[in-house]
């Protein structure tokens, strides 16, 4: 009898987790998030010319200094939580160029998608901010990002995600991001994306001969607020080839197909655990009780 108890509860136990499981399968933050619902083609944007840059890093001490950071004894490489932009150097054609990492504050940002308690939030000003009081440090934006982009900062008691802000809090005031202000060399412009858009246009015709012919976050990833215009092919960067398509719409695609798939294959698995269990217990009850029987 005992026997039969414990495994009652090893099969309630087992029906519980799965129950777990597949709740968390089926909560997902709805599709008609933030990030749809605003119209950011017409937010503020910053075009980065590469052409121009000439790896100063003026914009990344702007850009620690402003948001409180400590400052670097190294130039940083990758984008940390204590680094929220990075300007790295590259040898291409015999020609040293430069390109600026950040958040790229997509129109249709997958963080925000996916974050299930709304912590990032998409404004029609143009940043993609982070609510940090709301946060539950699931990490799904670290994830989900195709610009590998959030970073967790595990300095802090309860770890929070960093990255860029694009100095909502000094557009507000109607500054202009630090490291666009910092930038000697007019690598960087601060503006209304479709004015970018055009001016960014007007470059590479007037100069067809420095400038490939593309505009970098135009329309990748459905279009972010960052684009990059450059000398040399944006694959040549560390920059994600992408398509055209939104990335939570691909998210919503994937997770309608796969969602029902796992589910069925959770519900077979539950199933045949049931199954044997209960064969089992009845192979027990059935079972003549010989030592029993000797004694009497």
């Amino acid at each position: 009898m005992n026997r039969q108890k414990q495994d009652l509860v090893s099969r309630r136990t087992i029906l519980k987790l799965a129950g777990l499981s597949v709740g968390a399968l089926l909560f997902r933050p709805d599709p008609a998030c933030a990030s749809d619902e605003v119209d950011a083609e017409n937010g503020a944007a910053m075009l980065y010319d590469a052409t121009k840059c000439i790896g100063c890093l003026a914009c990344e001490e702007a850009c620690r200094e402003w948001n409180g950071l400590p400052s670097s004894a190294e130039p940083p490489t990758e984008l940390t939580a204590d680094n929220l932009t990075v300007v790295k150097k590259y040898q291409t054609c015999a020609t040293e160029t430069f390109c600026k990492y950040q958040c790229m504050h997509c129109l249709h940002p997958a963080c925000v998608s996916v974050c299930p308690v709304q912590a990032l939030e998409k404004t029609e000003e143009g940043p993609v901010i982070y609510h940090a009081e709301r946060c539950i440090g699931c990490r799904y934006c670290m994830v989900s990002c195709p610009f590998s982009v959030p970073q967790i900062d595990w300095n802090e008691t309860l770890p929070t995600i960093a990255k860029c802000t694009f100095c909502a809090d000094r557009q507000a005031e109607g500054l202009q991001p630090a490291c666009a202000e910092a930038c000697p060399t007019g690598a960087l412009k601060f503006g209304p994306r479709q004015e970018l858009l055009e001016e960014a246009r007007s470059r590479i015709e007037e100069n067809p001969g420095e400038y490939v012919d593309h505009i970098y976050g135009e329309t990748e990833a459905g279009g972010t607020s960052w684009l990059y215009i450059s000398g040399v092919r944006c694959e040549q960067f560390d920059l994600p080839v992408l398509g055209s398509e939104p990335v939570p719409a691909l998210s919503d695609k994937v997770a309608m197909i796969g969602t029902p798939s796992m589910l069925g294959g959770v519900a077979a698995v539950l199933g045949g655990i049931y199954w044997a269990s209960k064969r089992r217990m009845g192979d027990e009850v059935n079972e003549p009780d010989v030592e029993g029987r000797g004694e009497a």
